[in-house]
């Protein structure tokens, strides 16, 4: 079925991403990690980010990003580290060991990725994926400065 009206089109994506996270954390679940873990580990490893700014990168509420920054500090993964021109500042820097979690994931969501994008037609692939990016481009939260964590 083509979406034709904004109800359309909010089921059918959540259908899609309901099924993605199922199948990503299937395939975490072996390797002792969530895509929660691995998605906030990697937007914070591409730069000094505050947790306000991982928040919105990684689509998660104040509150969330607090409990699971907690549990990414317990178990090794993260540091919230005192912005030094700004104290009241937290950034978030991945561990050697989140690296580690971030690589061991690698093949497990490569595949996934791969095994979602099977299901179109190759000459369908690149289309959908520059469409995905234009769209969300569109409506993503853009991280604001360094000056409140």
């Amino acid at each position: 079925m083509i979406a034709r009206t904004v109800s359309d089109l909010v089921v059918q994506l959540q259908l899609l991403t309901r099924s993605i996270e199922q199948q990503a954390a299937d395939e975490l679940d072996d390797l002792d990690t969530t895509l929660r873990t691995v998605s906030v580990l990697l937007c914070a490893e591409a730069g000094e980010k505050t947790q306000k700014e991982l928040a919105e990168l990684a689509c998660l509420d104040k509150s969330t990003m607090v409990n699971t920054l907690d549990a990414l500090e317990r178990a090794g993964l993260a540091e919230r580290k005192v912005l030094p021109e700004d104290r009241r500042v937290r950034i978030v820097e991945v561990t050697d060991r989140g690296r580690e979690i971030v690589s061991s994931t690698t093949d497990a969501l490569g595949g996934l990725y791969a095994s979602l994008l099977e299901r179109l037609p190759e000459e369908d692939r690149e289309p959908f994926l520059r469409s995905l990016a234009r769209l969300t481009q569109a409506v993503a939260p853009q991280p604001t400065g360094t000056t409140s964590g």
